[in-house]
């Protein structure tokens, strides 16, 4: 009976009291960081403000350590080619559509600008030929402007009888020489997106 009193007595006593060589700590709070940097990220690239070189980069794009995007560029090239009747000006019907189409292909890459070339042949004298191939260069230019094309955008420019593409003295060179040229250069730059889980590969 003694020793169940003992027993029981000894039960009663606190854990913390049996545990050899334990002392009970106060609570000590977890201290706040004192954050000097900013941390913060606009564009939410990964990159933060303060070593971000191109703020505002497309959530989507794939960044370097700057926090610039890669940029892929391709380009596209687009001629127009009218040619024109002895001593005319007159745009015939067979090339409205060549026009239209660099219309539309100005209204896609908009950074684009055009030249327009006017040429003649080598008949006639040189200042009436120079003249000439002005008024084609501008007739041209007048229809790719009624497609809504910005008069700032096109340059225009004679060459009369210069720069001849054949300089043979037969029909076939002379029709070769009346002519119209363009040629315009669209640029197109694309970031390149980062990969992600939803990523698929062209097929």
């Amino acid at each position: 009976m003694k020793y169940l009193m003992i027993a029981l007595v000894y039960l009663s006593l606190p854990f913390s009291s049996l545990a050899w060589g334990y002392t009970e700590e106060p609570y000590i709070e977890t201290p706040k960081a004192d954050q000097i940097s900013d941390l913060t990220d606009d564009d939410a690239d990964g990159v933060v403000n303060a070593r971000d070189i191109c703020p505002g980069t497309p959530s989507s794009s794939q960044v370097d350590n700057d926090g610039c995007g890669e940029l892929l560029r391709s380009e596209e090239v687009k001629q127009l080619k009218v040619l024109f009747a002895h001593d005319s000006y007159e745009i015939n019907p067979i090339f409205a559509d060549q026009i239209q189409t660099m219309s539309e292909f100005l209204k896609t890459y908009t950074s684009a600008s055009i030249e327009i070339q006017g040429y003649a042949s080598k008949v006639g004298s040189p200042e009436y030929n120079l003249d000439l191939s002005k008024k084609r260069a501008h007739t041209v230019e007048e229809r790719l402007l009624s497609y809504d094309i910005s008069a700032n955008r096109v340059r225009v420019i004679g060459y009369g009888e210069n720069r001849l593409e054949d300089d043979g003295d037969d029909d076939i060179a002379h029709a070769v020489n009346r002519k119209v040229t363009a040629t315009v250069v669209g640029l197109k730059e694309e970031v390149l997106e980062e990969w992600t889980i939803f990523t698929t590969l062209e097929k």
